[in-house]
């Protein structure tokens, strides 16, 4: 009788803990907007823009939680030499420049994996921070002077983000609570890589310039492109050299090397 009595309760909670997570789920639904860009310019300049917008759901649930949650990312933007503007008490924009791929890479693995998180736990002890999440950018670049061929792969494992019942089964889809978004936008377009599973397909806009992926949460997404920049070292150098070769042919009729016999 007892056995069967503490079985009851067993089931009981479980179906009162899923209503919880459920309830949560219905009341902060849409709750987060995340868009991160990566805006190449040129083999020199780039930035990397991201946009975060909560809901006036997540806001009335818990408000200072929220808060304290963008404070978080403004530190981390503020540390990658960064800059953030509040839209309003909603939208937060961070904007990451960096000057080569290398720096793109650092900064961004940076940002989303923090160096020693351990440490900004003990030194911001009771603050909230971003999510540890398995996030990897990484960046093959050849140089062919005047022009510089980029191949980016990037996984994101957002499956920590799902509940799980005892079985394994998802409970709540974190797509109901996160909208995140990854786009690419560089000077002539990109071409888009097929890396086998869990591959996702970018939407294309502005002929090609931009590409902008819908990330799914609870799943691992993996995304890859190759793209071509000009390169202004290999292009200034060019110019310099027709201008001197210009200037010698107006002065002496004849280029360096040739006889005017």
């Amino acid at each position: 009788m007892i056995n069967k009595f503490l079985v009851v309760r067993s089931v009981l909670s479980r179906l009162r803990m899923i209503g919880v997570v459920l309830l949560v789920s219905l009341l902060l639904s849409g709750c987060v907007k995340y868009d991160v860009l990566v805006n190449v310019k040129d083999e020199n300049h780039g930035a990397i823009v991201q946009q975060i917008r909560l809901g006036e759901q997540l806001r009335s649930f818990s408000n200072a939680q929220a808060t304290e949650w963008l404070k978080s990312i403004e530190r981390r933007a503020k540390e990658l030499h960064g800059k953030t503007t509040r839209r309003s008490q909603q939208t937060l924009v961070v904007t990451i420049p960096f000057s080569n791929g290398q720096e793109l890479t650092t900064k961004f693995n940076q940002f989303f994996n923090p160096v020693n998180p351990t440490a900004r736990k003990a030194k911001d002890r009771g603050t909230v921070d971003l999510p540890s999440l398995d996030s990897i950018l990484s960046l093959d670049q050849r140089s062919f002077f005047v022009v510089q061929r980029n191949q980016l792969n990037y996984e994101l494992d957002l499956r920590s983000l799902a509940v799980l019942s005892a079985n394994g089964s998802v409970i709540v889809s974190p797509g109901s609570l996160l909208d995140l978004q990854f786009s690419l936008q560089t000077p002539w377009g990109a071409n888009i890589l097929d890396l086998g599973d869990n591959t996702i397909t970018p939407q294309i806009y502005d002929d090609g310039h931009q590409l902008v992926w819908t990330l799914i949460p609870g799943q691992l997404n993996r995304l890859g492109v190759v793209y071509w920049v000009p390169s202004p070292l290999g292009i200034g150098t060019i110019v310099i050299v027709l201008l001197v070769l210009g200037g010698f042919w107006v002065k002496y009729k004849s280029f360096p090397g040739t006889s005017t016999a």
